[in-house]
């Protein structure tokens, strides 16, 4: 019980950094470009965790080392969640670049705990009604959160809808691939693909493909201002957040586990409103309340619970 309770702590510790990363993400990408901040703070969090698997090598004697074979798959899985990492996260910092709040993109992204079930369906896997009630739900909370002028979806909002989508699929190849290999190295190898990526949109775009652009881009990380969002992102939004997860999800329930690890939307819009004096209207913050009871009612294990009453039934 000891264990879970810490472990449950260190999930929403998780929760907390990545619900304030949110912040580090506006203000950041605001001042360096989007693909920039990306870039660096991926790159950031490859780095960080390279001590953490030398560490976690020596308290286990090298056991942890993976041999040729897993090597393969780690390289192969790692390849496939940078690449997809990237998707989806450029997809959030372009939506925050062109206007989305903080708070509103936590909730926004939140949805990808539905999404991720949908997308399930191809694959064989069937959802309980409360999914799909659930699903009903979000899309009232994005109707009053997002369509405030109608029936139009702003663009900044519609690409953290695709970022959504995108870590959804990021949470289906991290699944296919987490029991086969160290989820830190992992996380490692995908941070480092992300951040590679980033650099030819961060070349091309923010710097502009230009001597004179390149030296604008040189002055931008001139400031602390600049560095500290994309430190605060790459140290521990990428590579101590993600290590906390790892560790706190063992011996934690999935369902429970990704039920705290929702909460980043609830710190998000809480980052968003005491850090940068952001507000939101009534409407949206009915929506925010919908999408996020939408996401905790999805994750209720209903068909489990009916299973346990049939065989005490018997």
């Amino acid at each position: 019980m000891k264990k879970e309770f810490r472990n449950s702590l260190l999930l929403i510790l998780t929760a907390l950094i990545w619900g304030t990363a949110f912040v580090a993400q506006r203000e950041g990408g605001a001042e360096v470009g989007p693909y920039t901040f990306n870039c660096i703070r991926s790159l950031i969090g490859a780095v960080v965790l390279l001590p953490v698997i030398k560490l976690l090598e020596k308290r286990t004697s090298g056991e942890t080392s993976p041999n040729t074979a897993d090597r393969k798959t780690l390289w192969v899985g790692g390849i496939s969640c940078g690449v997809v990492l990237f998707v989806a996260s450029t997809f959030q910092q372009l939506g925050m670049y062109y206007g989305t709040t903080a708070g509103k993109a936590g909730f926004l992204t939140a949805c990808y705990i539905l999404i991720v079930p949908l997308l399930g369906l191809f694959l064989g896997k069937k959802c309980h009604w409360n999914v799909w009630f659930s699903v009903l739900i979000a899309l009232c909370g994005l109707y009053f959160l997002c369509l405030t002028n109608g029936f139009t979806l702003q663009l900044s909002d519609g690409l953290v809808l695709l970022c959504a989508v995108s870590f959804a699929v990021h949470i289906l190849v991290i699944d296919h691939f987490s029991p086969l290999v160290d989820g830190v190295r992992l996380s490692c190898i995908q941070f480092f693909v992300c951040g590679v990526l980033g650099l030819v949109p961060m070349i091309g775009l923010d710097m502009r493909h230009s001597a004179a652009g390149a030296g604008l881009w040189i002055a931008s990380l001139g400031s602390w201002d600049v560095w500290l969002p994309i430190l605060y992102a790459g140290v521990l939004s990428c590579g101590v957040g993600y290590t906390l997860q790892v560790v706190g999800q063992d011996g934690i329930n999935p369902t429970i586990a990704s039920l705290l690890m929702s909460l980043e939307s609830v710190f998000s819009v809480l980052a968003g409103m005491i850090l940068l004096h952001e507000t939101m209207s009534g409407r949206e913050l009915l929506g925010c309340v919908l999408v996020f009871a939408a996401v905790l009612f999805a994750q209720i294990p209903l068909e489990k619970r009916r299973h346990k009453r049939e065989i005490k039934k018997l």
